[in-house]
Order: C-alpha cells, then sequence, then structure tokens
C-alpha cells in the first residue's frame, strides 16, 4: 500500500469517474494506471497503427529526421 497526496479537487474528480464506473476509487486507480501509456508506449502503438494503415515504416534516420523538422515547426510556430 502507498500514501499519495493529491489536492482535494483531483482526488474527488477520479472519485467521481470511479463511481461513475461502478467503482471505489481504491478498485479504480489500478484500472486506470493498466490503461495510461508512457510516451515510448503511445508513439510505438502509433507507429504500428501507421504501418498496418499504409506500410508506414520510417528507418531511425529517418524518425530523427521528421523529428528535428517537427521540433523547427513548432519552434517557428511558438515564434522562436
Amino acid at each position: 500500500m502507498a500514501n499519495v497526496r493529491i489536492p482535494r479537487e483531483t482526488k474527488d474528480r477520479l472519485a467521481a469517474v470511479a463511481a461513475a464506473e461502478g467503482l471505489s476509487l481504491r478498485a479504480f486507480l489500478p484500472r486506470l494506471a493498466q490503461m495510461l501509456l508512457t510516451p515510448a508506449e503511445r508513439a510505438e502503438k502509433a507507429r504500428a497503427a501507421l504501418h498496418d494503415w499504409n506500410g508506414y515504416a520510417p528507418t531511425a534516420a529517418q524518425e530523427r529526421d521528421l523529428d528535428r523538422e517537427l521540433e523547427c515547426r513548432l519552434a517557428r510556430a511558438a515564434g522562436r
């Protein structure tokens, strides 16, 4: 068991979502944790979906190039 301190509003929101699912907060939190993905897991899932959809399978070098391009576009959009 672990104690986690969170703002009251957050606890109340989680408890409301859990209740809507017919669960206690204690039962809901492990279920929620299982549903959440890390950024790396989300990226892998997106890559797999793109590959399944249209065969998209960039090389590591292509991914780095695309990441750099995205960073540049985001910086321009943010006015940097």
